[in-house]
């Protein structure tokens, strides 16, 4: 019996290539795209990468749907209005966002991982012109 519930063992996903805008030589430029860009052409190097990448995902689908066994469905309904309203609250492009109600509303402000102390912004790697920046969002860059 798995009463609506999704399965405990982790299904590996092959994350989609996400196109890169190159350079002039056919190269990404490191200012604009960061020096993370090269990553997307590597694998997985570890076996329980993939299972890290998905562990909130996983999460808070089986969260879902414990709620919505018990509750009904208007309950998932009404928490995920709430953390979609809190991911679009964001600041410029340029300007660093702590996404403080988004984590509360998922409840990661209460776990420490290592994106909480290697992502700070003193050490981000995309660093440009803001006018520039808000150009690329917008999509007029």
């Amino acid at each position: 019996m798995s009463f609506g519930l999704p399965s405990v063992k982790v299904k590996p996903e092959h994350a989609g290539n996400i196109p890169v805008q190159g350079g002039p030589f056919g190269i990404a430029s490191p200012l604009v795209a960061g020096f993370g860009v090269t990553k997307n052409k590597l694998g997985m190097s570890h076996p329980l990468q993939a299972s890290e990448q998905n562990y909130h995902l996983n999460e808070e689908k089986m969260n879902m749907s414990m709620l919505r066994n018990i509750q009904g469905c208007h309950a998932p309904m009404k928490l995920s209005m709430e953390r979609k309203f809190a991911s679009k609250v964001g600041r410029l492009p340029f300007l660093p966002s702590s996404n403080l109600q988004h984590d509360v509303f998922t409840g990661r402000y209460l776990d420490i991982g290592f994106e909480d102390i290697l992502n700070t912004p003193e050490f981000c790697e995309i660093s440009g012109q803001p006018h520039a920046m808000v150009e690329r969002s917008l999509g007029i860059l």
